[in-house]
């Protein structure tokens, strides 16, 4: 029978692993909970070791990762051997527009300008309405990239479409060219934004008036091993995300493997017509979750 000094000692190496990085996912990723690793020494973080097990560590025992200051030429460059991809599970969405609430928080952005939306979508008019999140497809083939006339747009090797507000000049084209609607222009001074803070496109702030802002895939958070905050927000697994090379996704609860995913659900990409190539899959509405409610927000609205 192992001793409690060997015991000690076999927990103290599994910590030590963990806050060095090199127990990560299989797709890459350390899959966080819905909270933040330090916020209480109770709560506990689910990660993925390297042979397929999901385990609890406390986040009081998890060393915080060393955030290095990446900077616009860097950002450039893609994380070397990755291939990112999300699914959206339309059939578990209900609205809760949690995702929005993280990314916003995260970008630190006002209500009007998200760069994550939920629409109410209707196939027909004999089929029941159902809710889709929508933010930037990071398309293989972006239309976006090909018209900025400064090179502010630019596509990475591991998939990511970034925008380099330091080179921004506010033209708007590529907003004329997304299909998809997916960018938003900033027209005023963020809420209580520290101006101080070093500029990276990996994060989009601090944000500058005049330029175009977007969904990034928290390329900050892949740096530190850890899941975008949409991701791990949602109440419901709606927002799967992952490697294609690994050809592994996660909602945090959940790892599968994305082909099997994607074929077993009949897994689509939206306005596939247009040639744009996303890397964001959909999976349809079959089977909700939830009946579909109104949003109240919005029918107050109008």
């Amino acid at each position: 029978m192992e001793n409690n000094d060997s015991k000690n000692d076999s927990r103290r190496q599994f910590i030590k692993k963990i806050s060095t990085g090199s127990l990560l996912a299989a797709s890459g990723l350390a899959i966080t909970s819905l909270t933040s690793c330090k916020e209480s020494s109770k709560e506990k973080t689910t990660l993925l070791t390297t042979d397929g097990k999901l385990v609890e560590v406390s986040n009081s025992e998890i060393s915080s990762l060393e955030h290095k200051h990446i900077t616009p030429k860097e950002s450039r460059q893609g994380i070397p051997g990755k291939k990112w991809v999300m699914v959206v599970d339309l059939g578990k969405c209900k609205n809760a527009k949690k995702c929005v609430d993280a990314c916003d928080k995260h970008h630190n952005l006002t209500p009007d300008r998200p760069y994550i939306k939920v629409l109410e979508m209707k196939d027909n008019e004999k089929s029941s309405p159902y809710w889709m999140p929508k933010k930037c497809f990071q398309c293989d083939n972006p239309p976006c990239v090909k018209v900025c006339p400064v090179g502010a747009t630019y596509k990475r090797t591991d998939g990511i479409v970034l925008i380099d507000n330091e080179r921004c000049i506010g033209c708007r084209f590529c907003m004329a060219a997304c299909p998809y609607s997916a960018r938003v222009f900033n027209w005023a001074e963020p809420p209580e934004e520290n101006q101080d803070e070093l500029y990276s496109p990996e994060t989009s702030i601090p944000s500058k008036i005049g330029t175009v802002g977007k969904c990034d895939f928290c390329p900050d958070m892949l740096r530190k091993n850890m899941l975008p905050h949409c991701v791990t927000k949602c109440p419901n697994g709606v927002i799967y995300f992952g490697d294609e090379i690994e050809d592994t996704v996660t909602n945090g609860e959940e790892t599968v493997r994305l082909s099997t995913l994607l074929k077993d659900k009949a897994g689509y990409r939206y306005m596939e017509e247009l040639g744009t190539k996303p890397r964001v899959y959909y999976l349809p509405p079959v089977d909700r979750m939830f009946p579909f409610e109104k949003d109240t927000e919005e029918s107050s609205e109008s």
